[in-house]
């Protein structure tokens, strides 16, 4: 016989150990569950921020590429200029076009946008020189005159200060003359015209 109050005792709810262990179940459940969703919202961010950085990399080498590649066909174009010498017609608007049609404003504002700080200092210094150079070859300087070379030889040192940014950002590595066999970039040194003479400081003739 069931004594009084057993009954009410059973209909409690109280299931003893066996109750424990189911709740314990489903709070280890719960909680593995949701230390995985946290791991993979954690792999997605390290994967999003992983595919970002690759994507900048990409952007930047890019833009690096093409702004040197914009100022080096520009300096091309000036070097002819200044091959047909002062008695050239119209200098001043093909050394603008020059640079135009080179697209050096154009991937330059890319580059503003895109590069690092370093870099974007070192290839607007490379874009000062390259229009320093485009004023002389618009005032008539021949490529034989020491015009010329007083803002050739700078531009040339801008260019490789810009390459050897770029290599260092990029590759870990900055190049130096020495891997060359120069002794600096302007390369007073290697032309026909400078060869002999003491590198001069700005604004001097050379």
């Amino acid at each position: 016989m069931i004594g009084p109050g057993e009954g009410r005792a059973g209909a409690s709810g109280e299931q003893g150990p066996v109750g424990t262990m189911e709740w314990g179940t489903l709070v280890a459940t719960l909680g593995g569950g949701l230390i995985a969703i946290g791991g993979t919202v954690l792999a997605d961010r390290l994967r999003t921020r992983q595919e970002h950085r690759r994507g900048v990399q990409t952007r930047r080498r890019e833009v690096y590429t093409e702004f040197i590649a914009a100022a080096g066909l520009a300096h091309t174009e000036l070097r002819q200029l200044a091959q047909e010498g002062p008695g050239a017609a119209g200098l001043e608007e093909a050394s603008r076009a020059a640079l135009t049609d080179a697209r050096v404003y154009e991937v330059r504002e890319r580059l503003f946008i895109d590069a690092s700080p370093r870099i974007a200092g070192a290839g607007q210094r490379m874009f000062e020189s390259l229009r320093a150079l485009r004023r002389a070859v618009a005032d008539g300087a021949g490529i034989d005159t020491a015009a010329f070379h007083e803002v050739y030889h700078p531009y040339l040192d801008a260019v490789w200060a810009y390459r050897e940014a770029v290599r260092d950002e990029l590759e870990g590595r900055a190049l130096a003359p020495t891997d060359f066999g120069w002794s600096a970039w302007n390369g007073r040194e290697r032309c026909p015209h400078c060869a002999g003479r003491t590198a001069l400081p700005p604004g001097a003739a050379g």
